[in-house]
C-alpha cells in the first residue's frame, strides 16, 4: 500500500509480541493489582516503541487502576490529536482463554480494546521511522476503569481533551462493515427503590402493601419509554424485592439502563425519571442516578474528521466507511465538549463482551495505516 503500511507488515512480529503480552496481562476492572500491573506493562511498551522526550503524569486511584497521561514536552504549535484509549476489561482472571487460529486472536480484552490501543502507539512509531519531525503533537491517555462507567477517568478525559484538537477514540470499528463510529448513544444508569408495608399474606393481606406490585406496574411505564423511531431503549434490567412468598413484600428494587440519541431525549426521559410518583398512596418511591454519558452526535468538526479519515483510506487503497454505536464510549465525553472526536479506529474483529471476542491479526497493519495517515491528514492540512 505505502511506506508506513510496508514498516508495518514488516514488524508484524513484534507487534504481535507486543499484544500478546498486554492481553496475557490480564485486567479487570475491579482488581485494582491487576490492572496497574498491565498498566506498568502498556508504559514499558510506550517508552520502547516510541522516540522523543516524553512527560508521564500519573492519576493515581484508591479503587480502580491509575490513569496516566503521555505528552511531548517540548511545547508544539502544531495540532494535537489525543489517542484516548482504555485498558482495563470486562473479564475476571482466567474466564477467557488466550488461543491463534489462523489470523484471529482471540482473548481477554484484545478486541475491547487492547489491540487498537496498541495500533495508536504503532501509528506514531511506523511515522517517526519515516520522517525526521511529525505534523502533528500526538497525547496519550490510558484510562483504566471505562468498563465501570469511567467515573474516576471523566474529568481527566475531559481536562485532556480540552487541550486538544482532535481526538481518536481507539475502541474497535463495527465488526462485519469495519466502518468508524460518528454517532454513540448516551447512556443513563438509574435505580428506583419501592417502599411498601409488610403484612401475613394469608391473615392480613389486606393490611399490606406491596412493593413488588407497585414496582411491577412501575415497570410498565417505564419500558413503555421505549421509541424505536427516535432510537430511545429503556430497559429495566434487574428486579429485586420481598422476603418470602408468604409476605406481602415491603420492599423491591429495580436497576434502569437508558439509551438516548440527542441530549434533548436525555433530557426528557430524566425529566420522567426523577418525577416518577408512587401508584398506591401508602408507597413510597426513590429514584436515583444520573445521565453516565452523553450522547456522542455528530458535530461539523466530527464530520470533517471523518472525510479527511476517507481521503487517508483512500490513499492505502480501501473504502471507510460511518456507522452510529447503541454503546456509549469515552469518546462521548469528548464530543459534548464539542472537540471534533472521531471512534471505532480500533483493530477490527468482534464478540465484544462475549466469550468468542477477537481481532482479525492480518488486519492490523492496515487498520494501523489508517490512523498514521489520518494524522498526517490532520497535521498537514
Amino acid at each position: 500500500m505505502n511506506a508506513i503500511y510496508d514498516y508495518l507488515e514488516q514488524n508484524k512480529d513484534r507487534i504481535k509480541e507486543d499484544l500478546l503480552e498486554l492481553v496475557k496481562a490480564e485486567s479487570p476492572s475491579h482488581r485494582k493489582e491487576k490492572v496497574d500491573n498491565c498498566g506498568n506493562i502498556l508504559k514499558e511498551i510506550f517508552q520502547n516503541r516510541l522516540n522523543g522526550n516524553w512527560k508521564l503524569e500519573n492519576f493515581n486511584r484508591e479503587l480502580t487502576g491509575d490513569h496516566f497521561l503521555f505528552t511531548l514536552e517540548e511545547p508544539s504549535p502544531k495540532p494535537r490529536i489525543l489517542f484516548l484509549s482504555h485498558f482495563d476489561t470486562v473479564w475476571e482472571v482466567g474466564a477467557l482463554p488466550i488461543i491463534e487460529k489462523g489470523e484471529d486472536i482471540y482473548g481477554p480484552g484484545v478486541f475491547d480494546m487492547k489491540a487498537g490501543l496498541l495500533s495508536s502507539i504503532w501509528a506514531v512509531r511506523s511515522l517517526q521511522q519515516q520522517m525526521e519531525e511529525l505534523p502533528f503533537s500526538p497525547v496519550y491517555l490510558f484510562t483504566a476503569d471505562e468498563e465501570i462507567g469511567s467515573k474516576t477517568s471523566r474529568s481527566v478525559i475531559e481536562e485532556a481533551a480540552k487541550t486538544c484538537d482532535a481526538v481518536f477514540v481507539m475502541e474497535p470499528p463495527v465488526s462485519e462493515s469495519f466502518a468508524l463510529k460518528t454517532e454513540r448513544k448516551g447512556v443513563g444508569r438509574y435505580t428506583l427503590e419501592v417502599k411498601g408495608v409488610s403484612s401475613h399474606a394469608g391473615n392480613h393481606h389486606e393490611d399490606g402493601v406491596s412493593a413488588i406490585y407497585e414496582l411491577a406496574q412501575q415497570i410498565i411505564t417505564l419500558e413503555e419509554l421505549t421509541n424505536y423511531d427516535k432510537g430511545t431503549t429503556v430497559n429495566v434490567g434487574v428486579i429485586k424485592g420481598g422476603t418470602s412468598s408468604n409476605v406481602v413484600s415491603a420492599s423491591a428494587v429495580a436497576e434502569i439502563d437508558f439509551r438516548v440519541t440527542s441530549t434533548d431525549e436525555a433530557d426528557k426521559l430524566i425529566q420522567v425519571l426523577e418525577n416518577l410518583h408512587p401508584l398506591h398512596p401508602s408507597a413510597e418511591l426513590s429514584i436515583t442516578g444520573e445521565l453516565n454519558r452523553p450522547p456522542m452526535e455528530k458535530s461539523l468538526g466530527s464530520e470533517q474528521l471523518y472525510q479527511k479519515a476517507k481521503l487517508a483510506g483512500k490513499r492505502l487503497g480501501f473504502e471507510i466507511y460511518e456507522a452510529k454505536a447503541g454503546g456509549g464510549s469515552d469518546g462521548n465525553f469528548t464530543a459534548a465538549l464539542g472537540i471534533p472526536t472521531l471512534d471505532g479506529l480500533g483493530i477490527p474483529g468482534d464478540g465484544p463482551h462475549a466469550i468468542h471476542e477477537h481481532i482479525h491479526f492480518d488486519r492490523f497493519s492496515e487498520r494501523c495505516a489508517l490512523v498514521a495517515e489520518l494524522c498526517l491528514e490532520i497535521g498537514n492540512s
